[in-house]
């Protein structure tokens, strides 16, 4: 099996480079990765020689216009969809308040949406407001209280015909839990209502067939998955149209502007082709022969999750030997995201301070998470200590990780 050449990785992120970062490790991805160099360039670039309004008359605008669509023609290809099916934003958060005004609009009275308490509030909060008007209830899908995990059967028994959509995780941003979407989407698609996944913690660990998945919406940000600060909506064509437009009334046939009525990011949006960029160089560093855009995203996508899994694996047999720390999520390396959180008598963003001294970059607190934490019996306002790797994160990081826990915990 082909290795990830972590030299040739770290080669492509300029952080590793930088006097106040170059010697840290980074443990904090899962709030933000670091940025790819080829996002780097093109946003200098645009900002430097394309910096008009696009899509006009003359030649500067053109090329402006040509590579914001090149950002979404790529990256549309490396998901499995289709160009009108991307739809860039200004986050992941604003894009489902936008989308919860458009079901609210749509859906019809005494219609059903399901939630989970596993989600970031970014997935839960927007639809969970849907309720206080009274036109819509909303029903939660639970974690186990033990293991964080979502059960399918329990989501079996709140599925009837009033329920219209289910939103769930991809991922947990504080499990490290990876929810099986297909076998969901699937169950949701049976029952006749709509799926809307939070792909925010997993995309930056390989990018997905969001086609191969079934979900009829998937979210995803671009800040972390090595670019700009930009929100992404996946979405079925078909359900684009279906759904009432939310931008500019005269823009309501062009199907991604519907669903950005701040307008795009010019810059950002063209910058966002350098993830297609990394994601193409990492192929062609590590594989012979032509495949393509998806193929390619799918083998790079296995090389970064088969690396984390190793990175992972000492981590998580050192904390399985600490019986004093409450480990969340899964306790196999083989079995979740490199996204660990550990409960303790104390706030979490104080043993990331101590950890700090170290030179250990991680975080503490909610993560905007706190209705998991507080089903598994963990005090939102302690939080946890988050410790999130990437596929550019060494095993000589992961021993001086050790080390700084062995000391401070």
């Amino acid at each position: 099996m082909v290795a990830l050449d972590t030299d040739f990785v770290r080669n492509q992120f300029p952080a590793f480079r930088q006097k106040d970062l170059r010697d840290k490790v980074f443990c904090e991805n899962a709030g933000g990765s670091y940025v790819c160099r080829y996002v780097i360039w093109r946003i200098h670039r645009y900002f430097n020689e394309r910096r008009v309004q696009p899509y006009g008359a003359f030649a500067t605008s053109q090329m402006a216009g040509e590579e914001m669509d090149e950002a979404r023609m790529r990256l549309a290809a490396h998901l499995g969809v289709g160009r009108d099916e991307m739809h860039f934003g200004p986050s992941t958060t604003a894009n489902a308040y936008v989308l919860s005004h458009a079901f609210r609009q749509w859906l019809p009275k005494r219609s059903a949406i399901v939630v989970t308490n596993q989600d970031h509030e970014a997935n839960s909060g927007p639809w969970r407001r849907l309720a206080e008007d009274g036109g819509v209830e909303i029903r939660e899908w639970q974690v186990d209280p033990e293991t964080g995990r979502l059960d399918p059967d329990a989501l079996a028994g709140l599925l009837d015909d009033r329920v219209r959509l289910v939103c769930f995780p991809h991922a947990s941003n504080i499990l490290g839990e990876v929810n099986d979407v297909a076998a969901i989407c699937r169950m949701v698609r049976d029952a006749g209502a709509l799926s809307c996944v939070d792909g925010v913690s997993y995309a930056p660990h390989g990018l997905p067939d969001v086609t191969r998945l079934g979900a009829d919406i998937y979210l995803f940000s671009t800040y972390k998955t090595y670019g700009p600060h930009q929100g992404i909506i996946v979405m079925r064509r078909e359900l684009a149209h279906r759904l009432p437009n939310q931008g500019h009334w005269f823009n309501a046939d062009d199907t991604v502007k519907r669903f950005n009525p701040s307008g795009p990011d010019h810059a950002q949006v063209a910058a966002c082709a350098g993830i297609s960029d990394y994601m193409d160089a990492l192929y062609d560093h590590h594989f012979l022969g032509g495949r393509d855009a998806r193929g390619r995203a799918e083998k790079a996508g296995e090389l970064i999750r088969s690396h984390e899994a190793l990175l992972l694996e000492p981590l998580m047999a050192y904390l399985a030997g600490r019986p004093g720390l409450r480990v969340l999520g899964p306790k196999d390396a083989r079995g979740r995201l490199p996204t660990v959180s550990i409960a303790l008598n104390e706030p979490g963003a104080q043993a990331a301070a101590r950890l700090a001294r170290h030179g250990i970059l991680a975080g503490g607190g909610d993560f905007y998470a706190g209705r998991v934490l507080q089903a598994m019996g963990v005090d939102p306002a302690r939080g946890v200590l988050r410790l999130s790797l990437l596929h550019y994160t060494l095993r000589e990081d992961v021993d001086r990780l050790i080390t700084a826990l062995d000391s401070e915990l």
